[in-house]
């Protein structure tokens, strides 16, 4: 295994170059090997769970996915919000520890950091900031962490035997983020990495505040905004697109490949991203459009509130009453 992932550090570095050495020795960072075998087993499950769950009884999950929602909330909120204090309290919720040496830190926050470094927008490099850039780091470490939490998004889909939301957009999201920024936090840790985590921390916040009050069933009819947050997701998009794209036209020390590459990415996500909202809100919302229209035509209704009624028209439920002969 050692040889093999000195095989690995070799390929690496002929292809990306040295590492940057600021995170060398934090969890999970040395080698990818670790990483690789989570994603490995993730795929693993989403092929074999389903099937393993085919003839048993879905689990409710309600109080873990309150308790776990909540989490990647303060998560989120933590990664995203600007705020510093001299001598922070420790909360439960996140730690003040540097990942490498286990030392208690100040506060940080990618806004903080970003402002604090005075990050130029069109164009930032990885060592132009000094004690800014690692906060940077230091809160995009835990940025990276949480996308190996995010994997339980799919474990309780599999365990509720929600299938239909274990979708190619789903799992190739979830797989590629965590894959993608371990070699963004060995070779571009922070500088111009910052801004399409920092879009991605603050949508996230709305997206797990949404999952966590939809698990409280009482909460569900007041819940409107789902729809609004996937266009925040691909407005987040064309935002990194255009960021990005400003690093490409107005260089710096930034190196160009990550920038081309992250440009990719964001297209191929806004692709799935846009058919799945074709898929989810404009075709359903046509379908109710086309029903609503019948029903009214047949001189019934049968969808109250967008919701579908399950019952047919009252006219095609009443057996015909047999004439009397006298």
């Amino acid at each position: 295994m050692e040889h093999f992932d000195a095989s690995l550090s070799t390929y690496f570095k002929a292809l990306l170059g040295p590492r940057d050495t600021r995170v060398k020795g934090w969890f999970l960072l040395d080698n990818y090997i670790p990483t690789f075998i989570c994603s490995v087993i993730y795929l693993l499950i989403v092929w074999l769970g389903p099937k393993y769950m085919r003839n048993k009884q879905p689990f409710s999950c309600r109080g873990i996915l309150v308790v776990y929602n909540l989490g990647l909330t303060l998560l989120s909120l933590y990664m995203f919000c600007e705020s510093k204090r001299e001598q922070p309290r420790r909360s439960a919720c996140a730690s003040r520890t540097d990942p490498s040496t286990q030392q208690q830190l100040p506060e940080n926050r990618l806004v903080t950091g970003v402002w604090e470094g005075k990050y130029n927008f069109f164009c930032q490099g990885t060592r132009t900031a000094g004690e800014s850039d690692m906060k940077i780091i230091r809160v995009l470490w835990w940025y990276y962490f949480s996308k190996l939490i995010e994997f339980m998004d799919t474990f309780f889909f599999i365990l509720r035997k929600n299938n239909h939301q274990i979708t190619v957009l789903h799992v190739y999201h979830h797989a590629s983020m965590l894959n993608i920024w371990w070699f963004v936090m060995n070779w571009v840790p922070c500088g111009h990495s910052y801004f399409g985590a920092t879009l991605n921390s603050f949508i996230h916040v709305l997206m797990y505040s949404y999952y966590g009050l939809s698990s409280v069933p009482s909460m569900r009819p007041y819940l409107w905004w789902k729809k609004y947050i996937t266009q925040g997701q691909l407005l987040q998009f064309v935002l990194t697109i255009i960021q990005t794209s400003c690093g490409v036209i107005w260089p710096c020390t930034f190196p160009l490949g990550w920038l081309y590459f992250q440009i990719g990415y964001m297209i191929s996500l806004i692709a799935l991203f846009t058919n799945f909202y074709i898929q989810t809100y404009n075709k359903k919302g046509a379908s109710r459009r086309k029903d609503h229209l019948k029903d009214h035509q047949n001189g019934s209704m049968a969808a109250v509130n967008g919701h579908t009624n399950s019952f047919s028209p009252l006219e095609n439920n009443v057996k015909p009453r047999k004439l009397r002969k006298d």
